[in-house]
């Protein structure tokens, strides 16, 4: 039941692992399940985890959805910048060439001070 697996995932969200496999791979349930907790994102179809618009909402709600994300979006530099800005610590999940990034680096302890 699509709302009662909402409710669970507001609630706690690794109660998706559940939830059906037709359910995590369908965007508005898991755009929606992001909004209430964003390490829901974790749980999505492996093709939404590309969705930028999806990943942005999880990431809203938890910086470290970022390690969830597809590598694509984890080496998007645009996209990195404005969730490390949130939270300094989503640096760790970023692609490998962009943990080398100065800039980057900078704005994350920028964010602990």
């Amino acid at each position: 039941d699509r709302e009662l697996m909402l409710e669970l995932a507001r609630l706690r969200g690794g109660a998706l692992q559940l939830a059906a496999e037709g359910l995590r791979a369908d965007r508005d349930f898991m755009l929606a399940a992001v909004r209430q907790h964003g390490g829901a994102l974790q749980f999505a179809a492996e093709g939404l985890r590309a969705d930028r618009e999806l990943v942005l909402e999880a990431t809203r709600q938890h910086a470290g959805a970022l390690k969830f994300a597809a590598e694509g979006l984890r080496a998007d530099r645009d996209l990195v910048l404005g969730v490390v800005r949130q939270g300094g610590g989503a640096l760790q999940f970023a692609a490998e060439g962009l943990r080398a990034d100065r800039a980057l680096a900078f704005e994350a302890v920028r964010q602990h001070w």
